[in-house]
């Protein structure tokens, strides 16, 4: 959608008898309907000016573009100006309920807008941009025209990609398809906000399953690590509750440091024999090939007392992922292991219990506080040996790993099909704006 020939507008008051120009139409619109300007259809367009703020709270509220947040206008990110400023600001430069907000400025935020629907007088500064449409044309309908085009009117910025503006008077050209009356307006208003009230309980229901998710998953593994999960198994079988022992990683298996390659030589690129498991590849409870990099030959031979065994479990021990644990996957034995991370080996344990139970908060909680003791934020081998964890007899480690497969699995596949209504949500809410604003 574009404009063939500027209009010309000022800040403050829109003149209605602006100079009639050719827009174009990128669709044929109903009868009656017809293309005009942002700036024809508002009464006053503009924006504030930079503010005196007050170190101190005052009567005299000013807010910017953090407080038009996506959920709408959000008055907890309000400052305070000076009286003498405030006093020197012409009346209409006070925001009125229904007035449209469009964040002008910065990456990540132009472009959103919002509306106004308090009635407290507060000023706004000089980076939103205000739209008051009056008494002949919905401020609800400009609102939801801006939402869908949110990234035909980020492209009509000007300014780098780091610091994007728009311009008001290059912004006011731009084409609005409206229908004739007020009250057509306001009738599709009301249609639009009722298909979007049924929408959002849906988002909502399906957000909450998202959003659950993490805690659902670490009250099942709290569960299956403190013998709750296979109780019942345990009668079946005529297992004791007392099979059930606290053992400490040192005591259950070999705890070994990974190498980082010798000081002036370095990893390559192009794929050998020899992958190097960075801490960003050792993700997700596996092993990520995500920007892999390899061992040449000749740094191997230095280097290849430390690689990991198929099977081995692996714990990040410094920096943000902390905590990260897994399995080796057979293709990844005989890899080297970065000095970042430590591996599990020659256990006496299953392989798959064991990374389990340290992922759940019995284990993670305990990294946490010997993570606050150490310099440096590292988790050291002495440490890891010190976590302890409970350990059960070997079938029912491998029944406790059955069981929790299938529950995580059906948990993941909820998640997953939560996470697609919210995706087809938001494609539908964008549908019905582009079909209203067709007639």
């Amino acid at each position: 959608m574009g404009v063939k020939e500027r209009l010309k507008g000022e800040n403050g008051k829109m003149k209605s008898d602006l100079e009639q120009t050719e827009i174009e139409a990128s669709y044929e619109l109903p009868e009656g309907w017809k293309w005009i300007s942002i700036g024809e259809c508002c009464e006053k367009a503009f924006s504030g000016k930079s503010p005196k703020y007050s170190k101190e709270e005052t009567p005299y509220k000013i807010i910017g573009q953090q407080a038009n947040q996506r959920y709408g206008i959000d008055l907890k990110f309000v400052k305070f100006g000076t009286q003498e400023y405030a006093e020197a600001q012409a009346d209409f430069y006070y925001l009125q309920y229904n007035d449209v907000i469009l964040n002008t400025l910065g990456t990540g935020s132009i472009g959103r807008s919002g509306i106004y629907k308090y009635h407290e007088k507060i000023l706004t500064d000089g980076h939103p941009f205000v739209f008051r449409t009056g008494t002949k044309y919905s401020p609800d309908l400009l609102f939801y025209y801006f939402r869908l085009n949110e990234q035909e009117i980020i492209n009509t910025a000007n300014g780098s990609t780091n610091q994007k503006f728009l311009s008001l008077k290059t912004f006011s050209k731009f084409p609005i398809p409206l229908p004739p009356t007020l009250a057509e307006q306001q009738r599709i208003v009301k249609r639009i906000e009722s298909m979007f009230s049924k929408l959002d309980e849906a988002k909502e229901k399906a957000q909450n399953v998202v959003d659950s998710f993490e805690t659902r998953k670490a009250a099942i593994l709290h569960k299956a690590f403190t013998g709750e999960l296979t109780a019942k198994w345990r009668k079946e079988n005529g297992v004791s509750d007392d099979s059930w022992v606290e053992k400490t990683i040192g005591e259950i298996c070999l705890v070994k440091g990974g190498k980082r390659v010798p000081k002036g030589m370095s990893l390559i690129k192009e794929k050998n024999e020899h992958p190097y498991l960075k801490a960003g590849n050792l993700k997700f409870g596996t092993v990520i090939d995500k920007d892999m990099e390899y061992v040449p030959n000749d740094v191997f031979i230095l280097i290849k007392n430390y690689t990991v065994n198929a099977g081995d479990v692996y714990i990040t021990n410094v920096g943000a992922c902390i905590g990260d644990c897994g399995i080796i996957p057979d293709y990844y034995h005989g890899a080297n292991l970065t000095e970042n991370a430590v591996k599990l080996t020659e256990m006496i344990c299953n392989n798959s219990y064991l990374a389990k139970q340290l992922s759940s908060n019995l284990v993670q909680t305990q990294i946490k506080s010997k993570i606050k003791s150490a310099t440096l934020g590292k988790l050291s081998i002495d440490n890891i040996k010190q976590l302890k964890i409970n350990l059960p007899t070997l079938t029912e480690q491998v029944e406790i790993v059955r069981i929790l497969d299938i529950i995580i699995e059906k948990e993941n596949k909820a998640k997953q099909a939560a996470e697609a209504v919210l995706e087809q949500i938001d494609l539908l809410k964008k549908s019905i704006l582009a079909r209203a604003f067709r007639g």
